[in-house]
Parts: C-alpha cells; sequence; structure tokens
C-alpha cells in the first residue's frame, strides 16, 4: 500500500535536467529520507510534489489521486503539506495569527480555526508564546512555527526541507523526539537533510539523488556505505587519494 507514488518524474530549466526520472514511493506512516549534495535537485523535487513547479514528466499520485497540475492550495487541501528551507513568517503578526492562516484550510470558522492553532501550538511547545508577535522569535522557534503553520493543515504526508539546518546539536536532537512524535500521529515524513545524525535517527529508507537522477536508496546504514554515494558527496578524485 502507497500513500505517496512519484513515478518518473522530470523537471527542466532550459538546458539543465534538474530532475531525472525520479521514482520512489512513500508508505503510510513511514519516515523517507533524501539527501543528495547541494544542487542535486532535491528542493526542485519538492516543489514539483507541492505543486509550486509544474514537472514536464512524470505522475505524483497521493493516495491514487494525481497531484500533477494542481495549485499548492488544492494539494494542500487534499493531505500534502511542507516546509521550506528558508523560513519566512508573517512576521508582522503574532504567532497564533501565523498558525491560524494554516488552520483555516480545515476550519472555515475562525473560533475553531483559532482553536486548532492552538492546539497545535502546544504540540510543538509554543503555546506560551502564541500571543508573541513572531519577529521575536530565534531561528530554532522559527522553524517550529514553520512546522506548526503545516501541521495545521492537517496532513497526511509532510515534506520537510532541511528542517534542521543552523542547529545546534540539543537543538537537533530535540526536534529529531519532535519529528518522532508528528509521525506517530500517523503522518507520513520525506525529509530533505543534510544532517545526517538525523537521517540516521529518522529515516527508515534513504533516497539519494545526484544531478537530478536517483544512484542510491537502501537503510540508512546502507546509503552511507555506498562508494557511488561517498563520490557524488566528496568527488571521485578523493577515492584515490
Amino acid at each position: 500500500m502507497e500513500l505517496l507514488r512519484v513515478k518518473d518524474l522530470g523537471k527542466h530549466f532550459g538546458g539543465l535536467t534538474a530532475v531525472d526520472g525520479l521514482s520512489f514511493q512513500l508508505r503510510p506512516g513511514e519516515m523517507l529520507g533524501l539527501i543528495g549534495p547541494n544542487g542535486a535537485g532535491k528542493t526542485t523535487v519538492f516543489a514539483c510534489l507541492s505543486g509550486f513547479l509544474r514537472p514536464e514528466q512524470g505522475e505524483v499520485l497521493l493516495e491514487g489521486q494525481t497531484l500533477v497540475g494542481l495549485a499548492p492550495n488544492r494539494i494542500c487541501e487534499l493531505g500534502l503539506a511542507r516546509t521550506f528551507q528558508i523560513v519566512r513568517p508573517f512576521l508582522n503578526i503574532s504567532v497564533l495569527d501565523n498558525v491560524m492562516v494554516g488552520a483555516l484550510l480545515r476550519e472555515k470558522s475562525v473560533a475553531r480555526a483559532r482553536a486548532l492553532a492552538c492546539e497545535v501550538l502546544g504540540f510543538v511547545g509554543l503555546g506560551h508564546l502564541a500571543q508573541s508577535p513572531a519577529t521575536g522569535l530565534p531561528l530554532p522557534l522559527r522553524k517550529r512555527l514553520e512546522l506548526a503553520k503545516a501541521l495545521a493543515t492537517r496532513p497526511k504526508v509532510l515534506l520537510l526541507d532541511e528542517v534542521m539546518a543552523g542547529l545546534n546539536p540539543t537543538e537537533v536532537d530535540e526536534l529529531i523526539a519532535f519529528i518522532r512524535r508528528i509521525n506517530a500521529q500517523g503522518v507520513g515524513i520525506l525529509l530533505i537533510e543534510h544532517v545526517m545524525r538525523g537521517v540516521m535517527a529518522l529515516a527508515s529508507r534513504v533516497l539519494v539523488i545526484n544531478y537530478g537522477q536517483l544512484i542510491a536508496q537502501g537503510t540508512p546504514q546502507e546509503v552511507v556505505g555506498n562508494q557511488e554515494v561517498i563520490e557524488a558527496y566528496l568527488g571521485r578524485g578523493l577515492k584515490h587519494a
């Protein structure tokens, strides 16, 4: 049984191939890692899945329903939400109001949206900052707010784009525990991450792409020892050094 299926996904920018025939599946309740060197096409994959870019080829199916060609808000309504590598909260409104923006996708009543937003803020540990302006949050809390905004849409699949970047080891460990709590609620997770400690701790399977192509997949332990993966990250010349 598949929650998300991606088949032969392709995206080009002029003469540059950003994603080249990528196929994979995300099973219900699974945490799947997507890794690769800078410029490998990872964030482009996320943009294609979430409707911010339209692929030139391939299929994206969420519970059997096609997502290709749908607007991002419609894809989010169907149950796929994402975070962004560069977090950009609405700085001129409160933390609570930021999360209400996501909650209003599910709750048309402002009162119910506010209740949902408060519930999500409590879940992510930001309840005590609900009335604080988002502009005053440090980076670790802005990342939690980014997660809260996505969770307020009640996703079935959550795409996490480098949520651990810029965090210290203690903050990474806290976020790992938090992502496990999200997954325990039945949310399938696909994560792009350069912090390999996070990938090793969370992902049951890892996909490795380079120049938009899948070059390896398997358990975290299998892929970190894969010679092609090592060469993609470090350069082919280093194996002879």
